[in-house]
């Protein structure tokens, strides 16, 4: 038996922050002009916001009012939490985007053929441990964090600030099956009024009261009963978010894919349009990933694509899915199925609208798809991944 761990941070967090608002001003440009190609990257700290980066686009956004509705929204507008967003300087550096890039990536111009916005490795990954075929780790460290942010939004009388992390560890059998949950840790910053007992024994309650019973999968219900719990452990939080750690765009991209359970490709999402592969090439390989294994062809699938900057098709492809001890590759038939040029895969997730904030907090992977928001997260190619069963 071995221990394996993943952990999770909330929209507070300030590296979420920073996420957040890069995400924010990518989707009002993109809601003045869909063709917009913005590589935003933030840091946020005690008073300060820095937004830079490059933009090619007909839009002209107000930054200033993105920058502090987001953080209205996230529940940095009150002195109480250490950062208020009505005290905070922001400057703003975003400049035009090289004409070398601009000229490299847009192969027909505006509307047409994309090449590759950079070159870079991404990955894609799904398993059959949850039902949103994401890793039993960082499922169960999101399902946590998000429990307590849902106190934090209909309780007036929660006692939590937006700032919280959490950390998952399994105990594993050496065939990689679960036996039981063996550590949870959750540091939450918190008012005042409350001691760090009386907030160690909240977010207990709500685990077990209020998370535990709307898990869907009974195999992680029954697995806590060994749990460890370690909740606050550096005692009293009262000072959190952006106030007391700089936070910086980009800095959690593990957390936004699948934690420890499979390899990253280093780059962020962020700020990006979707020219941009580190992006939505990561949201292609996942799609890809997730239906290989809803169509049963395995317990779990990874995919590598690889590009070039200025090259519109992949420079490599890799599909590999494991059933047990069993292996196959399937490269060559996804290959000949779906289309991994820039442009397919923005036109295949409709990702010249502005649908990328909510996907700056929460994960960017095991999200329900509606509408055009996460659909690289449908199941729509299983049907056709399902007649390779017999080949």
């Amino acid at each position: 038996m071995y221990l394996w761990t993943s952990e999770f941070v909330s929209k507070g967090h300030p590296d979420k922050v920073a996420d957040q608002i890069a995400d924010a001003v990518l989707d009002s440009y993109l809601t003045g002009d869909p063709e917009s190609r913005v590589a935003c990257e933030v840091t946020i700290t005690k008073d300060l916001v820095l937004v830079t980066g490059e933009v090619n686009s007909l839009a002209k956004p107000n930054i200033e009012d993105v920058v502090k509705s987001t953080l209205k929204d996230i529940g940095y507008d009150r002195p109480e939490t250490g950062f208020d967003v009505h005290r905070c300087e922001l400057i703003n550096r975003l400049h035009a985007q090289a004409a070398e890039i601009g000229g490299a990536v847009n192969k027909g111009g505006r509307g047409g053929e994309l090449g590759a916005g950079d070159q870079g490795m991404m990955f894609g990954f799904a398993t059959a441990e949850t039902l949103c075929h994401m890793p039993s780790a960082i499922y169960l460290a999101r399902e946590i964090i998000r429990t307590l942010e849902a106190d934090r939004q209909t309780n007036p009388d929660t006692p939590f600030f937006p700032d919280a992390k959490s950390q998952v560890t399994l105990a594993l059998h050496d065939d990689g099956t679960l036996d039981h949950v063996h550590t949870i840790v959750v540091s939450a910053c918190h008012r005042s009024k409350y001691t760090v007992d009386m907030v160690r024994d909240y977010v207990k309650e709500l685990i077990l009261r209020r998370m535990l019973p709307n898990l869907p999968e009974p195999m992680l219900r029954d697995a806590f009963d060994k749990a460890k719990y370690i909740l606050n452990p550096a005692g009293a939080w009262h000072e959190g978010g952006p106030v007391s750690d700089t936070g910086l765009s980009g800095r959690k991209i593990v957390v936004d894919n699948y934690g420890a359970d499979c390899p990253i490709g280093g780059g962020s999402f962020s700020g990006k349009d979707s020219s941009k592969v580190d992006r939505s090439g990561a949201y292609a390989a996942r799609h890809i990933a997730k239906n290989l294994v809803a169509a049963g062809l395995g317990s779990s699938a990874q995919v590598q694509v690889a590009y070039a900057i200025g090259l519109i098709e992949p420079v490599s492809l890799r599909v590999r899915v494991e059933n047990g001890q069993a292996r196959r590759d399937y490269s060559d038939l996804v290959k000949q199925s779906v289309s991994l040029t820039p442009r397919a895969i923005i036109e295949r997730f409709h990702l010249d609208r502005p649908i990328f904030g909510p996907t700056a907090a929460g994960g960017h992977f095991g999200r329900e798809p509606e509408g055009d928001y996460f659909g690289w997260e449908k199941l729509d190619l299983a049907e056709v991944f399902q007649s390779w069963k017999i080949q």
